[in-house]
């Protein structure tokens, strides 16, 4: 059996605002891209439901119509929205926030 003692590790504050720069300063990563995804809703159907899908078919999902859409960044949930025509595209207007990063 060994003798040998164990040393503390002094290591650095890592709570939020610690770092260099101003508390919740995100500048630095203003150019990274992020996938944005919006969800309209889900459903779990059986893959022999799934086979039989074609052109047509209708897919009810577990979300009422007029229901705010999930808007998630990289899987995560950051907002709801109310879906929008823009000309010719649709887009999201985005009625809630969630989880913001105080700045």
């Amino acid at each position: 059996m060994s003798t040998e003692t164990a040393a503390h590790a002094e290591l650095p504050d890592l709570t939020a605002g610690a770092g260099p720069g101003p508390a919740g300063d995100l500048s630095l990563l203003g150019d990274v891209d992020m996938t944005v995804t919006v969800e309209l809703g889900r459903v779990r159907m059986p893959l022999r439901d799934l086979l039989q899908l074609q052109e047509g078919s209708v897919i009810e999902l577990e979300r009422l119509a007029g229901a705010p859409v999930d808007v998630l960044a990289n899987g995560t949930s950051i907002a709801r929205g109310d879906v929008v025509v823009v000309g010719d595209e649709l887009g999201v207007r985005i009625s809630e926030l969630l989880g913001r990063i105080p700045s």
